[in-house]
């Protein structure tokens, strides 16, 4: 399965912008690229922007790293939930709060790039395990609806959303 297979049905219309951006390939080749790109970045980043704020109260590229690891992991178990619930409905999470207490920026980059390629690792198994059926399964976040497969692709184009800020902001 590709992102343009996956249905307005399957998400909330906000998710949207993130499935466009991820290339139109399977979901398991879409995560192991991301995650050799957004490794690769970060990577890059000169040390004197890793705890850069283009303005005040904005996150540092370190954060958002830590971001992207505390998202796919809430994707994650969205994933696992609804492939083992149809009838789930979670609730959302506050992305700021989470940010403001992860001390993100006391990390080294080498650490949070650990932590990042652990999370990939388990969520390519994740998605590994899952067949047809629960790829299509549908539960419900915050009233919306959410496919399995959605939660997928979402979690490669919001890094990509992500990284395509730091270029633009940041470097």
């Amino acid at each position: 399965m590709r992102p343009r297979q996956i249905n307005s049905s399957e998400h909330n219309s906000y998710y949207r912008q993130y499935i466009d951006l991820v290339e139109d390939i399977p979901l398991l080749s879409a995560l192991e690229l991301s995650k050799s790109r957004t490794q690769s970045f970060f990577q890059n980043i000169p040390k004197q922007k890793l705890e850069y704020r283009y303005a005040e109260n904005k996150w540092t590229p370190k954060d958002i790293l830590q971001h992207i690891i505390d998202t796919e992991r809430v994707f994650g178990y969205r994933a696992l939930y609804f492939s083992r619930d149809q009838s789930a409905d979670l609730r959302g999470f506050d992305e700021n709060q989470f940010a403001a207490n992860t001390h993100a920026n006391t990390r080294t980059i080498d650490d949070l790039l650990n932590e990042y390629l652990v999370v990939r690792n388990a969520t390519v198994s994740l998605f590994k395990s899952f067949d047809d059926n629960q790829l299509k399964s549908i539960g419900m976040v915050n009233n919306s609806k959410m496919s399995v497969r959605a939660a997928g692709f979402i979690i490669c184009g919001h890094e990509m959303h992500h990284c395509n800020i730091i270029n633009e902001r940041y470097l």
